[in-house]
């Protein structure tokens, strides 16, 4: 990509011609509609950990529905949304929508063949993946989890289509049906476990069924982008063949998901090596999958929705030679990540307990369960704001054409996170894998931030560092405030475990450090809080404008 805002013929483009920097009620709006989907992916873990536990069972489906996973966000979710999207939209901005729409369909053809392979062999492969991934298992415990490998490996092919289809509507900045699909996901996944729960099936059948039900819901997920794909004017006809391959944009596609399946990897390697280390620890893997997946609650709820904005106005941005206005949009994204993150990184680690034992301690999940994952939980909080903070940088060096500072990230993140995990594991346990991860993202994290400034200069919008020491400050007024809304209400009503316990125990001290949160912030002049009222109060005039 050039700098300095020109376009291919050396002229000038005006500014305007881009779209406007991240916005707080287009960013809120794709909060809403991720929210309802990890709010189905809790009532999933919910159900997931009423009807298993946490055992070998458990242990075992963990590992397996990680081998399609892993595969999918390197793949799929991964490398090739980063490389799809500022390509699409470049292709639709200079060669035209009909342009666009060939690209995608070579895209399509790509992934049926590629990803329909690598299903193939992940199914004929599975005990061997399994014995790397997992070489702690019993022997039972390693069958188990390559037959159930087995039955998930199609939901790789599944998604991938669905990344596709994702990719397509993002980068015209239809983000509604792209963040709502994975709510269908949860959906089927969950009518298949509440008849499992109604059956009354056993840990060790019940995770073979609830594998079937991951299926399920991954056809939903592709299944649920269809009517807005098509009302985009996408037709399904995938190509292939040399003329195809020979298409400008499937070579650009090809040369940046290169460097990204390699940047990308060393997440998936951080991943493996967890894995390898909790596997010689009982039940060590289900704790810090619970954990994993309380973390990516504020994460995909705040800093993967601000990631997607972000992303799709860098690539219209990059597309357009405006580098004052990908700066600009940056900055913005690397704002509102320090407003929402922050404060529920904090909130996990002071409340993990209460938090843990609300949503998982049901019917197989015991009290020693709880504590195990609370503790994997404060470690991983930590590295939410570094991993927010990531999946914005990460797609701006992207769009830029910049491919070697993602992947030089990760891979020094990768290999932090092996010595790390050699130095801690011994002495924490499962926790040090957690702490390792944590710290790992923050190392990429810098390099990206540093790379940045080196390249490019301080980001549009300045004030990016100012915001976060006055975030900083708001959140240690909710720190003390829910810190001691729990110790009183712990005082109070005394030991128990019934839910309504659970319930005041959670939800109390989550009130009152958001109150705090707030307050101080309004104190301290953090702008982002103007910002969301001013675009509560414009949707909420929409709304009354409609029904008048």
């Amino acid at each position: 990509m050039g700098a300095g805002g020109e376009d291919r013929a050396g002229e000038a483009r005006p500014a305007a011609a881009a779209p406007p920097p991240v916005r707080m009620q287009k960013a809120l709006w794709l909060s809403a509609a991720t929210m309802a989907s990890r709010v189905l992916g809790l009532l999933r873990d919910q159900l997931f950990a009423a009807l298993v536990g946490a055992n070998a069972f458990s242990d075992a489906f963990v590992t397996a529905f990680r081998i399609p996973n892993l595969l999918r966000d390197l793949f799929a979710e991964g490398a090739l949304s980063s490389a799809f999207v500022p390509t699409f939209a470049e292709t639709r901005a200079h060669r035209g929508e009909a342009e666009a729409w060939r690209l995608a369909n070579t895209v399509v053809g790509l992934v049926l063949a590629v990803v329909g392979s690598l299903t193939l062999l992940g199914m004929l492969f599975a005990p061997q993946v399994v014995a790397l991934m997992a070489p702690g298992y019993a022997p039972a415990q390693a069958a188990l989890a390559a037959k159930l490998a087995r039955v998930m490996m199609p939901f790789l092919l599944l998604v991938s289509l669905a990344a596709v289809s994702m990719g397509m509507l993002n980068a015209q900045s239809r983000f509604t049906a792209p963040a709502l699909a994975p709510a269908l996901f949860n959906v089927g996944s969950i009518a298949v476990g509440l008849g499992l729960w109604a059956a009354g099936w056993p840990p060790e059948r019940a995770v073979v069924g609830w594998s079937f039900g991951t299926l399920v819901g991954g056809l939903l997920q592709l299944l649920a982008q269809s009517p807005s794909l098509r009302a985009a004017g996408f037709r399904l006809r995938p190509r292939l063949g040399r003329a195809a391959l020979a298409d400008p944009g499937v070579r650009r596609i090809g040369r940046l998901m290169g460097a990204a399946v390699v940047g990308l990897s060393a997440t998936q390697v951080n991943i493996v090596v967890n894995t390898i280390f909790a596997s010689h620890q009982e039940r060590a893997v289900t704790w810090l999958n619970f954990a994993f997946r309380l973390m990516q609650l504020p994460l995909g709820v705040f800093g993967v929705a601000i990631a997607t904005v972000a992303t799709a106005g860098l690539a219209q941005r990059a597309a357009a030679r405006d580098l004052a206005g990908v700066q600009e949009t940056l900055g913005s994204a690397m704002r509102l990540v320090a407003f929402l993150n922050v404060p529920s990184a904090v909130g996990l680690m002071v409340l993990s307990r209460p938090i843990v034992a609300l949503i998982y301690q049901h019917g197989r999940f015991t009290a020693s369960d709880t504590a195990g994952t609370a503790g994997a939980l404060l470690c991983y909080a930590l590295g939410l704001y570094a991993y927010s903070a990531v999946k914005v940088f990460a797609p701006a060096f992207y769009a830029l054409d910049e491919a070697r500072v993602p992947v030089l990230g990760s891979v020094l993140g990768m290999a932090s996170n092996v010595a790390l995990n050699l130095a801690l594991f011994p002495v924490l346990g499962y926790r040090g894998v957690a702490l390792g991860t944590s710290l790992s993202a923050t190392v990429n994290f810098a390099v990206l931030a540093i790379a940045w400034r080196a390249r490019h200069g301080r980001l549009g919008g300045a004030g990016v560092y100012r915001q976060l020491l006055r975030v900083l400050g708001a959140t240690g007024a909710l720190a003390v405030a829910a810190w001691g809304a729990e110790r009183a209400l712990e005082g109070h009503l005394g030991a128990g475990h019934g839910l309504a316990r659970q319930l005041a125990l959670a939800f109390v001290p989550i009130a009152a450090g958001l109150a705090a949160y707030l307050a101080a912030a309004r104190l301290l002049g953090v702008k982002e809080l103007s910002d969301l009222a001013a675009a509560w109060r414009r949707r909420a005039a929409r709304r009354r404008g409609a029904r008048a």
